[in-house]
């Protein structure tokens, strides 16, 4: 990869939500803001090579934004008064200091989350126009085709636009209604991070993790009292204290029972412990946990292990039938197999496996369990073939590379 195009890609990273948000704040517009945005970045792929990457990049790709942006609108004769207004708005001045970025990227989550979008839109539009994510990467995410993806990001911008959705952080009165699709939408965030799913990437994304969880711990400012909240952050902070060891020197992810814990990070574990804690002490007062709750309790119990043979799989279980009462989704269901594995045997847990066949077949994951389950039980020609699919179907480098010594160590 050449300088430029690294400078390029690790602009997109870090000023796409930015320059998304700006242009949506000054034209009113997610489509001409987000379209702006791309051609923005498409000139600097052409020209950065020739003229050097800028001092300022995150400056030039936010004035070149806002200048495609005027064009477009020029362009458009049905847009008058968003022509004479961009007139009036636009000069040639450096952009806000880099320090409004919380703020804007506030209110562009809370616009996509808007109620009047159904769940799922809200959560394609905020991985689209926040994170900058692909709709291969966001369609992957929600097990869909891309064109469907593609779709469903279109409407959800159409309709934003036909009912005038103000681009505004909203009120306090506001936020319970809107904080469970954005915490979808950040979860979905962090999970690309820690495990990308396209083959073009780095197999761990760590600018999309610590982004996730720096837009967490800002929800959890606004909302100190939202147990689901505090949840997913604990989640996140669990996970990410496990990056450092779950990619091995040759590029290969190591799984966890195979992972060196000392490599941890032991500040965001005890961290994320407190929080469990704290979400343990509210359940016993009465209150429920949430999905992000016991996720957050199940990942506390695999780093409180010091081995991996030391994992207390009955409390896992527990916490996983816990969750199915929750979020009775075939994944949880497939995760909930693989704990039945260590207690009840592979067979057992086979069985609870194909019965997810009709609803995973296309999913990795459901595969490479399989593949390992099979392979547990001896049947290696069953076992490789789960595996081939598994590969076939990955998209992640590192797990693809992990799949592929897997299958050749079969006999």
């Amino acid at each position: 990869m050449s300088d430029v195009h690294e400078a390029v890609t690790r602009a997109h990273h870090d000023e796409w939500a930015r320059v998304v948000a700006a242009l949506t704040r000054r034209f009113g517009d997610l489509d001409i803001a987000e379209e702006a945005a791309a051609e923005a970045f498409a000139t600097a792929v052409e020209r950065w090579p020739a003229d050097g990457v800028p001092p300022n990049p995150g400056a030039w790709l936010t004035t070149t934004a806002n200048r495609k942006a005027i064009d477009r609108i020029r362009r458009e004769s049905k847009r008058d008064d968003k022509q004479k207004e961009a007139r009036m708005g636009y000069d040639d001045d450096p952009p806000e200091p880099l320090g409004a970025i919380d703020d804007d990227r506030l209110r562009l989550i809370f616009t996509c989350c808007h109620p009047a979008l159904a769940v799922d839109a809200r959560v394609a539009l905020t991985l689209r126009l926040v994170a900058g994510l692909t709709v291969p990467e966001i369609a992957r995410g929600f097990l869909v085709a891309e064109t469907t993806m593609g779709q469903r990001i279109t409407r959800a911008k159409a309709k934003i636009k036909a009912a005038r959705i103000p681009y505004r952080v909203p009120s306090a009165g506001d936020l319970p209604a809107r904080v469970s699709s954005v915490l979808t939408a950040l979860f979905l965030v962090f999970n690309e991070g820690y495990l990308a799913t396209g083959p073009d990437t780095d197999p761990v994304r760590h600018d999309l993790t610590a982004e996730a969880i720096r837009l967490t711990r800002l929800i959890r400012a606004l909302l100190p009292d939202d147990g689901e909240v505090a949840g997913l952050l604990a989640l996140m902070l669990l996970i990410e204290a496990r990056r450092s060891a779950r990619v091995s020197a040759g590029g290969e992810l190591v799984a966890l029972d195979e992972q060196d814990s000392g490599a941890w990070d032991k500040a965001l574990i005890a961290e994320g412990h407190g929080l469990v804690r704290e979400r343990l002490a509210a359940a016993a007062a009465g209150v429920a946990p949430g999905r992000y709750q016991i996720l957050a309790a199940i990942n506390a119990v695999h780093t409180s292990a010091r081995d991996v043979r030391d994992t207390d799989w009955s409390q896992v279980l527990a916490l996983y039938d816990q969750l199915v009462r929750v979020d009775s989704s075939p994944v949880v269901a497939l995760n909930r197999a693989i704990a039945v594995a260590e207690l009840d045997g592979p067979e057992v847990a086979l069985a609870a496996v194909d019965r997810l066949e009709d609803r995973l077949a296309g999913y990795h994951a459901y595969q490479a369990t399989r593949a390992d389950l099979l392979r547990r039980l001896g049947r290696s020609q069953d076992s490789r073939a789960a595996y081939d699919k598994a590969i076939e179907l990955a998209g992640n480098t590192a797990e693809t590379a992990y799949l592929v010594r897997r299958r050749d160590q079969l006999r």
